[in-house]
Protein backbone atom coordinates (compact mmCIF):
# COMPACT_ATOMS: atom_id res chain seq x y z
CA UNK A 1 0.00 0.00 0.00
CA UNK A 2 1.23 3.73 -0.75
CA UNK A 3 -0.25 6.68 0.55
CA UNK A 4 0.36 9.56 -1.40
CA UNK A 5 -0.25 13.79 -0.36
CA UNK A 6 -0.40 16.37 -3.11
CA UNK A 7 -0.09 20.22 -1.69
CA UNK A 8 1.09 23.17 -3.78
CA UNK A 9 -1.81 24.30 -5.42
CA UNK A 10 -3.19 27.08 -5.41
CA UNK A 11 -4.59 30.35 -7.27
CA UNK A 12 -1.69 31.81 -9.70
CA UNK A 13 -1.65 34.24 -12.31
CA UNK A 14 -0.83 33.25 -15.73
CA UNK A 15 2.68 33.32 -16.25
CA UNK A 16 3.88 32.96 -12.55
CA UNK A 17 5.71 29.42 -11.34
CA UNK A 18 4.50 26.99 -8.91
CA UNK A 19 5.37 24.10 -7.92
CA UNK A 20 3.40 20.54 -6.51
CA UNK A 21 4.62 18.14 -4.51
CA UNK A 22 3.66 14.78 -3.42
CA UNK A 23 4.41 12.81 -0.28
CA UNK A 24 4.74 9.12 -0.55
CA UNK A 25 4.37 6.40 2.83
CA UNK A 26 4.06 3.14 2.79
CA UNK A 27 5.78 0.86 0.28
CA UNK A 28 9.21 1.32 -0.80
CA UNK A 29 8.88 4.68 -3.32
CA UNK A 30 11.60 3.94 -5.40
CA UNK A 31 9.89 1.01 -6.93
CA UNK A 32 7.04 2.87 -8.55
CA UNK A 33 7.03 4.77 -11.48
CA UNK A 34 4.82 7.73 -10.84
CA UNK A 35 3.10 10.32 -12.77
CA UNK A 36 0.99 13.53 -12.81
CA UNK A 37 -2.71 13.61 -14.45
CA UNK A 38 -5.30 16.26 -14.22
CA UNK A 39 -8.84 17.08 -14.45
CA UNK A 40 -10.51 20.11 -15.03
CA UNK A 41 -14.29 21.21 -14.71
CA UNK A 42 -16.43 19.14 -17.11
CA UNK A 43 -13.95 17.60 -18.94
CA UNK A 44 -11.85 14.20 -18.58
CA UNK A 45 -8.91 13.09 -16.80
CA UNK A 46 -5.45 12.98 -18.66
CA UNK A 47 -2.06 12.77 -18.38
CA UNK A 48 0.35 15.43 -17.40
CA UNK A 49 3.89 13.67 -16.92
CA UNK A 50 5.81 10.89 -15.33
CA UNK A 51 9.17 9.76 -14.59
CA UNK A 52 10.52 6.49 -13.46
CA UNK A 53 11.69 4.92 -10.52
CA UNK A 54 15.27 6.50 -10.75
CA UNK A 55 14.28 10.05 -12.39
CA UNK A 56 16.58 9.20 -15.59
CA UNK A 57 13.63 8.74 -18.14
CA UNK A 58 10.67 11.76 -18.20
CA UNK A 59 7.32 11.67 -20.06
CA UNK A 60 5.04 14.84 -20.90
CA UNK A 61 1.68 15.04 -22.39
CA UNK A 62 2.35 17.08 -25.70
CA UNK A 63 0.46 20.44 -24.19
CA UNK A 64 2.78 21.06 -21.99
CA UNK A 65 5.35 21.75 -24.44
CA UNK A 66 8.45 22.40 -22.25
CA UNK A 67 6.55 24.72 -19.38
CA UNK A 68 6.26 21.57 -16.72
CA UNK A 69 9.28 19.56 -15.28
CA UNK A 70 9.03 16.35 -12.78
CA UNK A 71 11.34 14.82 -10.98
CA UNK A 72 11.59 12.82 -8.13
CA UNK A 73 13.27 12.42 -4.64
CA UNK A 74 13.56 9.32 -3.58
CA UNK A 75 15.44 10.06 -0.61
CA UNK A 76 12.46 12.09 0.42
CA UNK A 77 9.83 9.88 -1.25
CA UNK A 78 8.55 12.65 -3.12
CA UNK A 79 7.83 13.71 -6.22
CA UNK A 80 7.29 17.25 -7.91
CA UNK A 81 6.01 18.88 -10.84
CA UNK A 82 6.92 22.79 -11.31
CA UNK A 83 5.09 24.51 -14.14
CA UNK A 84 6.73 26.99 -15.41
CA UNK A 85 4.07 29.62 -17.56
CA UNK A 86 1.23 28.25 -16.38
CA UNK A 87 -2.19 28.95 -18.73
CA UNK A 88 -5.21 29.56 -17.65
CA UNK A 89 -6.23 26.32 -19.39
CA UNK A 90 -4.05 24.44 -16.66
CA UNK A 91 -6.88 24.81 -14.34
CA UNK A 92 -7.48 21.85 -13.02
CA UNK A 93 -7.40 19.44 -9.89
CA UNK A 94 -3.85 17.75 -10.23
CA UNK A 95 -3.64 14.61 -8.90
CA UNK A 96 -0.32 12.14 -8.55
CA UNK A 97 -0.33 8.28 -8.59
CA UNK A 98 2.26 5.68 -8.38
CA UNK A 99 2.53 2.48 -11.08
CA UNK A 100 4.19 -0.90 -10.63
CA UNK A 101 4.09 -0.43 -14.84
CA UNK A 102 7.78 0.13 -16.38
CA UNK A 103 9.06 2.20 -18.31
CA UNK A 104 5.68 4.64 -17.02
CA UNK A 105 2.54 4.42 -18.55
CA UNK A 106 0.67 7.21 -19.95
CA UNK A 107 -3.04 5.75 -19.18
CA UNK A 108 -4.30 5.88 -15.90
CA UNK A 109 -5.16 2.26 -15.57
CA UNK A 110 -2.06 1.43 -15.09
CA UNK A 111 -1.50 3.56 -11.71
CA UNK A 112 -2.18 1.76 -8.64
CA UNK A 113 -2.13 3.96 -5.80
CA UNK A 114 -3.91 8.06 -5.79
CA UNK A 115 -3.68 11.05 -4.06
CA UNK A 116 -6.09 13.43 -3.35
CA UNK A 117 -5.23 15.81 -5.38
CA UNK A 118 -4.61 19.66 -5.44
CA UNK A 119 -5.96 22.37 -7.14
CA UNK A 120 -4.37 24.55 -9.17
CA UNK A 121 -6.28 27.55 -10.66
CA UNK A 122 -4.88 29.95 -13.28
CA UNK A 123 -6.10 34.06 -13.86
CA UNK A 124 -5.18 35.66 -16.67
Amino acid sequence: QVQLVESGGGLVQAGDSLRLSCAASGRTFSSYAMGWFRRAPGKEREFVAAINWSGASVYYADFVDGRFTISRDNAKSTVYLQMSSPKPEDTAVYYCAASSTHPPSTWYGDYNYWGQGTQVTVSS
